[in-house]
């Protein structure tokens, strides 16, 4: 069989990448930009075409306000008949630049190409606590649509947990969340004490969802929740997580912190596809969240006798980058 291989980065200086492969036959993407002050969406009919595909910015950060700062990790999803982006957005103030302020908010677009028409404010999907909040994205499982998100818990200890709830309609919860993983291992607890950056993948009998541990350097890596697809999505003892990274730095491939992924398909439809972000290189001089050459990149998901996804490590750069 045909394994595709994909020439790394993808995409330059963009974060999060987040793509989707719509019925129409296009691969629709967007990721967090370097400025934090936009939200992009791109297609293309390859993956590998995204860097020179059609784009088209939907949508701009206020000069002050709730969504006035920091726009981060937006996702594409469509949803009954609609596209929805849902992204997170800070609040500045005199003080401060919004950083870790961050709520969820959604934009709709009804055209059947998301590129064209107007993306309408749905508002701030409001959680069980008004705290930081961010990397919304959302799947269906048998006829419920769910959302699954990082959140700042006030009485627990470190910066963000998974929680799930069901969807009342694409930004509104319908019934109280429920956490399903908090960091508790070292690696997820590296700098900072996080579980954000979920994509969820369904696949031989069961829900799998990746998910992103540590600080956003040379630390950050991968880390996996499954269920079966018959159990209570609800029940947090239904949610099963390795302890051990599923992807994480390669020192050898010259790839550092790789995560905050997204799940999509090969062209010809037979092959699942990891997209991420990663540097290649280790030392960064700041602030991490604010070196922008995290590059997304692509590459074959496999799969074990056991219906386990196989991540590998991440491949080493082509030597002819691509131009964002």
């Amino acid at each position: 069989m045909f394994i595709p291989e994909y020439q790394n980065p993808v995409l330059l200086q963009r974060a999060d990448p987040w793509v989707y492969k719509h019925t129409d036959g296009y691969y629709y993407f967007t990721a967090s930009v370097p400025e934090y002050d936009r939200i992009e969406v791109r297609r293309s009919q390859t993956i590998q075409g995204l860097a020179q595909g059609e784009v088209s910015v939907a949508w701009r950060k206020y000069e002050t306000g709730p969504m006035s700062a920091n726009i981060w990790a937006p996702e594409i999803h469509f949803i009954d008949g609609k596209w929805y982006i849902y992204f997170a957005a800070a609040r500045t103030t005199e003080t401060q630049d919004g950083l870790f302020d961050h709520r969820m908010f959604v934009l709709e677009n009804a055209s059947a190409n998301p590129l064209e028409g107007e993306w309408v404010e749905k508002g701030q999907i409001i959680t069980e606590w008004e705290s930081f909040a961010l990397d919304a994205t959302s799947f269906n499982h048998n006829g419920t649509q769910y959302l699954v998100w990082a959140q700042k818990d006030p009485s627990i200890k470190g910066n963000s947990n998974l929680y799930i709830a069901p969807l009342a309609n694409p930004w509104t919860l319908g019934a109280k969340q429920v956490m399903i993983t908090t960091p508790e291992y070292e690696w997820e607890k590296i700098g900072f004490l996080v579980n954000e950056g979920a994509a969820v993948l369904k696949r031989n009998g069961k829900i799998f969802i990746s998910f992103s541990g540590s600080a956003t350097d040379y630390n950050y890596c991968m880390g996996l929740l499954w269920a079966d697809e018959n159990a209570d999505l609800m029940d947090p003892a239904s949610w099963n997580k390795l302890p051990e990274p599923v992807f994480q730095t390669n020192e050898a491939n010259s790839q550092y912190g790789p995560g905050h992924n997204s799940f999509t398909v090969s062209e010809d439809g037979k092959h699942d596809i990891l997209v991420y972000h990663a540097r290649n290189y280790k030392e960064i001089v700041g602030d991490p969240l604010y070196d922008p050459n995290r590059h997304a990149r692509a590459q074959v998901l496999s799969w074990d006798e056991d219906g386990m996804p196989v991540f590998g490590v991440p491949v080493p750069d082509a030597k002819q980058e691509a131009k964002a």
